[in-house]
């Protein structure tokens, strides 16, 4: 499988042009996204087993937000189900993605939880809620940057494995591999777009709550939020689509499977 080798400005691009397929289907878009983690709260909230079942449900549901943006690339017919799409094409590969994926978001926050003695393990698997005084704690706050950096070997590995495996029929394994090395052999422009994103979101909504956020009655105090839920459903959408703009330029003309 060749996965072509891109410039660095390619990184800004993806954002820009995801942009574009966001504002082609807003509504629709920001649907999908709510809709994906509604669902992913559904799961979660079943005891015991919610939060490790919701872990296996990401590949698909990320093929099912993939799906939407291609259809609204190629300018295609959107069908009614489009949600759960991602769950008719090699569903049983996509699964174990998401078998490994609790795997290895188990064994992250094991190797964290020697800092934190479990604190961010119980919050995130078993859904407890710490106080603010314990996240703020040193350790908390060092194993929280140890799992950021360990997890990121992960996020690599997951990034294209989902649509390589539902649109071209490849294996878990394989298409765990395959998306590690495209990301490697682009990480010029995966670090620029890192950077716009890391900006966009740590930027942008504090600028809006700088602007609105002045004066004393409730609706003056209740701007701020709006724009961050505004914020919130337009950015989501723009990132799960320049994740696909990225698939479509690395892996340009790479067959779908029959």
């Amino acid at each position: 499988m060749q996965a072509l080798t891109l410039p660095a400005k390619r990184g800004l691009r993806w954002l820009v042009e995801g942009f574009a397929i966001f504002q082609r289907k807003p509504v629709l878009m920001s649907f999908l996204v709510l809709g994906y983690w509604l669902s992913m709260a559904v799961v979660s909230a079943v005891p015991l087993v919610g939060h490790l079942a919701s872990l296996l449900l990401i590949p698909a549901f990320s093929v099912s937000l993939m799906n939407a943006c291609r259809l609204i690339d190629r300018k295609e017919e959107l069908p009614p189900q489009l949600l759960f799409s991602g769950f008719h094409r090699n569903l049983q590969a996509l699964l174990v993605l998401g078998f490994i994926y609790a795997l290895s978001t188990l064994a992250v926050l094991g190797l964290a939880a020697l800092f934190d003695g479990g604190l961010w393990f119980r919050m995130l698997v078993l859904g407890e809620k710490p106080s603010d005084e314990m996240l703020a704690q040193a350790s908390a706050l060092m194993a929280a940057q140890l799992a950021v950096v360990l997890f990121i070997p992960v996020i690599l590995a997951f990034w294209f494995a989902p649509v390589l495996a539902a649109w071209h029929g490849i294996s878990a394994g394989k298409s765990l591999f395959f998306s590690l090395v495209a990301c490697f052999r682009n990480w010029r422009p995966f670090l620029l777009y890192l950077l716009a994103v890391a900006l966009i979101g740590l930027f942008v909504p504090r600028l809006i709550k700088s602007l609105l956020g002045g004066g004393d009655s409730a609706v003056s105090q209740s701007l701020p939020t709006a724009a961050a839920m505004m914020v919130i459903l337009i950015f989501l959408p723009t990132l799960y689509a320049s994740s696909y703009i990225s698939y479509r330029d690395i892996f340009a003309g790479l067959k779908d499977a029959s």
